[in-house]
């Protein structure tokens, strides 16, 4: 059976986050997975995570994707080791539903440039370029998943949680 494009992407919402070092854009996708919307921005910070694992619970998520920063010869630097971290850390907050990291260069130079065609002054910008990042990040992959029938990015393995300080070698069950 030949699948029309509209047939590859596997139905069901998506939430895509573009973290930056100040602020968390986020969008959704419709559960057809044909729109990519901007949904809020959050600030990056002790919350973050349990703000973006409320949202994928009220929101349902199928999965979530988060931008990897790689430049433009496609090397990484210390901005996708950050990224990467976040996302095996939203992994882990999120289990069971799968986190993916996808490429993200250009998404912010091309939110600017939609947001600046569509009469928004710099300062204006500053506040839903994070958000429209993430959206434009999350069309880039329903247009992938569309055109070639797979599931975009790299799948992210959760970050196991940290084990309480062990006592020092020879030092336990000493007392004074």
């Amino acid at each position: 059976m030949l699948l029309r494009p509209a047939d590859r992407v596997r139905p069901g919402v998506r939430l895509a986050v573009d973290p930056g070092s100040v602020r968390i854009g986020v969008a959704r996708s419709d559960p057809s997975g044909v729109l990519a919307t901007p949904l809020t921005v959050l600030r990056q910070g002790k919350r973050a995570l349990d703000a973006l694992a409320s949202l994928a619970a009220a929101e349902e998520a199928m999965e979530i994707l988060v931008g990897l920063p790689t430049s433009l010869s496609g090397r990484e630097g210390p901005a996708a080791a950050t990224a990467k971290q976040f996302a095996a850390d939203l992994a882990a907050r999120v289990a069971p539903v799968p986190v993916r990291l996808v490429d993200e260069r250009f998404t912010t130079a091309t939110a600017h440039d939609a947001l600046r065609a569509g009469g928004h002054d710099s300062r204006a910008r500053r506040p839903t370029v994070d958000s429209a990042a993430a959206a434009v990040l999350l069309e880039a992959a329903l247009e992938s998943e569309r055109r070639t029938g797979l599931v975009p990015g790299q799948l992210v393995s959760p970050t196991p949680p940290a084990s309480p300080a062990s006592p020092a070698p020879g030092r336990a069950g000493t007392s004074r």
